[in-house]
């Protein structure tokens, strides 16, 4: 069996690592780039970290602030209509997934103007060309976008998260600087850090899983779960720059292995409710984890052994119990939401999320083979 990783040419890690960024610009002969970010970064003074670092070293660049979460093919168009009448060199993106996701998107079509539409990025597309040189400073400890061939968009018109998939989307350097991390909200930090873990939970367990990954997941869920909570709950500086390592690795592993139905089910609430993506998984998470689990046991007792808990002399069904309960404790302790009820899901509306999150492109990751009924009564568990 051949198996591949792709990875970043250049990533540097640290407080600080972001002054390297315009050296980097520099070096590579770029001097006029597209600064994507959000206005509520900009407000509270994160994207002029790095900004007045291009401003030192007469880098010219013009913003793209008008992302939100759960980005959109609109935000996608605005964001390519303004690297194009600025003929930009390259991207710079600062913020969390949705930013970073945006970018992308706008680096693939603007070298491959034949994707203009943005829904024909669905899946796994093997575009001509490279994307337009991306930079990305992650400003969450979650996502991981920095680090992945993937991004995630909402189609509008037909209601439903792409999940493109593009070997040429991956930045070619990115700068993982907790000093961008270290003033989230708590909900923020809380919510990424669960998406992260979510991340190396299943690509360890996905179909797709080989030794390699399995390394930097079983690395990741370590970090993650002895430094979330002080990271999120006491902003504590080095669970910060733990759960920044943290959510690369689990990056580095997911993107060449692929999910599961956590993240199947999570991308139909985001397109349907815009429904925060970490906070849908973390709801999502132990459900799933416990469905799973009648399938690769043996996988949990390994999971547990990270977390750090004693999984000796326990029967396959405790072995399983004895995780999903550390994560939902975990989840606790964090105050996130613990049932779909509470993020304002209705209801009546489950056998339709259902329907769609069965053909997203990470179902046939999962561990376990689902069908509608298995994800609606895992909705309904989760609601």
């Amino acid at each position: 069996m051949v198996n591949r990783i792709v990875l970043n040419e250049t990533s540097y890690f640290g407080r600080g690592s972001r002054n390297k960024l315009s050296e980097e610009l520099l070096k590579r002969g770029y001097r006029k780039v597209l600064l994507v970010s959000d206005r509520t970064l900009k407000q509270a003074g994160v994207t002029g970290k790095v900004t007045s670092l291009l401003d030192a070293s007469g880098i010219v660049y013009n913003e793209f602030l008008n992302i939100k979460p759960n980005p959109t093919t609109s935000n996608v168009q605005e964001g390519l209509m303004t690297a194009q009448i600025h003929n930009v060199d390259a991207i710079v993106a600062v913020g969390g997934g949705s930013v970073i996701d945006t970018a992308k998107a706008i680096s693939i079509i603007m070298t491959n103007p034949e994707h203009g539409g943005v829904v024909s990025l669905e899946g796994a597309v093997e575009t001509r060309n490279k994307g337009l040189p991306l930079f990305a400073l992650p400003t969450t400890a979650g996502t991981a976008a920095e680090v992945t061939i993937n991004y995630v968009i909402t189609d509008e018109i037909n209601v439903k998260k792409m999940v493109c998939v593009d070997v040429h989307d991956i930045p070619v350097c990115s700068i993982i600087d907790p000093d961008l991390m270290q003033d989230m909200p708590q909900q923020l930090a809380a919510s990424t850090g669960m998406d992260a873990l979510t991340h190396a939970m299943e690509g360890y367990t996905t179909k797709a899983a080989w030794l390699i990954p399995d390394m930097f997941h079983i690395n990741a869920m370590a970090l993650i779960y002895k430094n979330l909570e002080k990271a999120a709950n006491e902003k504590d500086a080095i669970a910060v720059e733990k759960m920044a390592d943290a959510q690369y690795i689990a990056g580095m592993g997911f993107s060449n292995v692929g999910l599961g139905i956590v993240h199947s089910m999570a991308h139909s609430l985001g397109a349907y409710f815009d429904t925060p993506h970490g906070i849908a998984n973390a709801i999502l998470l132990p459900h799933v984890l416990k469905f799973n689990g009648q399938v690769c046991p043996e996988l949990f007792r390994n999971m547990g052994r990270a977390f750090g808990l004693d999984m000796s002399n326990l029967s396959d069904e405790e072995a399983v119990n004895k995780v999903v309960n550390a994560v939902s404790e975990l989840s606790r302790k964090l105050h996130i939401p613990q049932t779909l009820r509470e993020v304002g899901i209705p209801e009546d509306k489950l056998r339709t999320l259902a329907e769609q999150a069965i053909n997203d492109p990470c179902t046939p990751g999962n561990p376990r083979d689902v069908t509608i009924d298995d994800i609606e009564r895992i909705y309904k568990e989760a609601y």
